[in-house]
């Protein structure tokens, strides 16, 4: 048998009953069927250990080749805060005045959005995820594969991760989203992926009254 370059390790797993598979598979849905977004946050404050067990929590998702092409940017500087809730108001003026479709502008109209983001600088943190085309080596570029993908799946685990802390959280994405490199002095081969308020929700809070597609509406079965 040839050997490998690179050093494999044994997989840690302990095989379960089926029936504790099916009761955890049924558990996790009805935990996470409970996430909502939320656009009213308190500003009770959250440790920062806990903001960085989530980004480490999203960052064990699997990636192409293994580059894990992604940072995340956590600001809870007020100052910052307030520089790109400003940055973030003004492209969205725009896209709601203008930039986005009557089509987009009717489907968002259950949701009562519009372009003041008050929760930018009232949600204790923001998660700032950056997408990163290639790898800087000393200057040299380094490839990264699949990258879209790889940071969409790193976003997904953040977010149910935040969840199952007991946080609650929002995906926005004003775009153009250049301004945050600017702001956060990032270097040239990220690019702003998703801007994910982070926090305790509001006193008496209301999210729309939204009903999530049935499993026939997402899923077909090939047996």
């Amino acid at each position: 048998m040839s050997e490998h370059k690179h050093p494999f390790v044994p997989l840690e797993f302990e095989k379960s009953e089926i029936s504790d598979v099916s009761q955890r598979a049924k558990e996790i849905y009805e935990e996470l069927d409970s996430r909502r977004t939320v656009r009213e946050f308190s500003s009770e404050p959250v440790p920062r250990s806990v903001i960085e067990d989530l980004i480490l929590a999203a960052s064990t998702a699997p990636s192409g080749a293994h580059k894990q092409p992604w940072t995340f940017c956590a600001v809870t500087d007020p100052e910052i805060k307030s520089r790109i809730r400003k940055a973030a108001e003004k492209e969205e003026y725009e896209n709601y005045h203008g930039r986005m479709s009557d089509e987009w502008l009717n489907d968002l109209e259950p949701l009562q959005t519009d372009w003041n983001k008050a929760f930018l600088e009232i949600a204790p943190w923001l998660v700032i995820i950056f997408r990163k085309s290639y790898d800087l080596d000393d200057g040299e570029k380094k490839k990264n594969y699949y990258v879209q993908e790889s940071v969409g799946i790193a976003s997904g685990m953040f977010l149910s991760a935040a969840h199952r802390a007991g946080l609650v959280a929002l995906t926005h994405t004003p775009s153009p989203m250049n301004f945050l490199c600017e702001i956060l002095g990032r270097p040239k081969n990220e690019k702003p992926f998703l801007l994910i308020p982070v926090g305790f929700p509001a006193d008496d809070v209301k999210v729309p009254d939204l009903k999530r597609k049935g499993l026939d509406d997402v899923a077909e079965f090939y047996e």
